[in-house]
């Protein structure tokens, strides 16, 4: 399913002559495109689908949107781990070496 979710702006900033923001989603943080709402500014709260800011959308109107998103799961499957939840929903188990991060670790272990 793909969702257009509300997310509050970070940090703008312009990259190859288009305007991007650090957006956060009720904790995950995303890249956006704003051309389509250029008067975004930071704090802003927009609805956001497949990675543009389409529309600027109030505080507490979003707030609300992402609980309710965040108590029907729909935030984990929009943002959650995909390899982890397709393993989940064919019964098994994700393969240990198939973690996001599992090679940062093994580095970081190595290093200590």
């Amino acid at each position: 399913m793909c969702l257009a979710v509300p997310g509050r702006v970070l940090e703008i900033e312009e990259r190859d002559a288009t305007r991007m923001a650090k957006v956060d989603f009720g904790g995950v943080v995303k890249d956006v495109c704003l051309e389509y709402v250029p008067d975004m500014q930071v704090g802003d709260y927009a609805i956001v689908h497949v990675g543009f800011a389409l529309q600027r959308l109030d505080e507490e109107s979003a707030k609300q949107t992402l609980e309710l998103f965040e108590n029907l799961g729909v935030l984990e499957e929009e943002f959650g781990d995909a390899w982890a939840k397709a393993a989940r929903d064919a019964g098994a188990e994700r393969p240990a070496d198939t973690a996001p991060h599992a090679t940062e670790s093994a580095d970081e272990e190595g290093r200590s």
